[in-house]
């Protein structure tokens, strides 16, 4: 054997394996999931019946799933926004600023990332506890009591409450990895820049930015798709979706409507659209920064 056919059997026998499971795992699963969509199943032992789109028509008619589309839209817009701003200025503060023990405020500010989802959301229930909360009774030694609530159990608090906490767990993230990017730019911009006598927020604002920009393109696409999947896992544990549903999202009204209501078929047409979605609000992301970029 020749030592190019060498190298093409090892390939192949790295490649190989991977792509099975590939296949297996995902691809498979995946078109399945497209291919029931157009079915009526309520179950593994049950014979799926062909209903065309019936599925995704009942979607737009069912008034719980355009209000966990309104309330995961809600988090769409307000979660990344916030988190990539307070990332972005966390990390030109923890760059470009001679501020003492900075290995400190990385660790603290990065350390909500590598806690797993569920200890985060069982942290903040009991933050936002209405009687033993640590929210409610620092409100009440400012004074403030007045304005304590229950802030998982308000329909006007609840989904900017599940918005804190989805921000704090993910800042820290992608303060690193902005801090990555600011420290791969020439000193000598800032310095010039100093010289000029421009004021470190309009450096911030004329070079870190700008510098960056590709970075933050990726980002807000990566904070989006989080948002999508961590919610559920957030909303699941704090709220369940009440009060009243008013914090339903997607992915929880998809589980319940596979897992509780055994109706596999809708459940699935939920989740291509959320593919769809996905895709869409990724691509029209993309689109809008890159005319930021022009």
């Amino acid at each position: 054997m020749t030592l190019k056919a060498r190298r093409r059997f090892f390939m192949a026998a790295c490649l190989i394996p991977g792509l099975i499971m590939f296949i297996l795992f995902k691809l498979y699963p995946a078109m399945q999931v497209f291919y029931k969509s157009f079915f009526l199943w309520t179950g593994i032992g049950d014979k799926p019946k062909f209903i065309g789109l019936k599925n995704f028509v009942d979607m737009f008619h069912d008034d719980v799933f355009l209000l966990a589309l309104r309330n995961t839209g809600f988090l769409i817009v307000v979660v990344p926004v916030f988190t990539l701003l307070i990332a972005l200025v966390n990390a030109s503060i923890l760059t470009r600023t001679k501020l003492k023990e900075k290995g400190i405020y990385r660790t603290l500010f990065f350390f909500p990332s590598i806690l797993s989802f569920v200890v985060i959301a069982i942290l903040w229930s009991f933050i936002y506890h209405p009687t033993i909360g640590f929210l409610n009774s620092g409100m009440e030694l400012l004074g403030l009591g007045e304005y304590a609530m229950a802030w998982l159990g308000d329909s006007r608090t609840v989904l900017w409450a599940l918005a804190v906490t989805l921000i704090w767990q993910a800042a820290g993230y992608y303060m690193v990895i902005y801090m990555a990017g600011i420290d791969s730019i020439s000193p000598d911009l800032y310095e010039a820049a100093g010289i000029d006598g421009a004021t470190p927020f309009k450096q911030f604002i004329h070079i870190t930015i700008p510098m960056l920009w590709e970075i933050i393109r990726i980002t807000i696409i990566f904070s989006i798709n989080g948002v999508l999947t961590i919610s559920f896992v957030i909303v699941t544990i704090m709220t369940a979706g009440g009060p009243d549903r008013h914090s339903e999202v997607v992915m929880t009204y998809l589980y319940q409507q596979a897992f509780t209501n055994s109706n596999f078929g809708y459940a699935m047409a939920i989740g291509v659209f959320v593919f769809v979605f996905s895709v869409i609000l990724s691509l029209i992301s993309n689109k809008l920064t890159e005319r930021g970029v022009s």
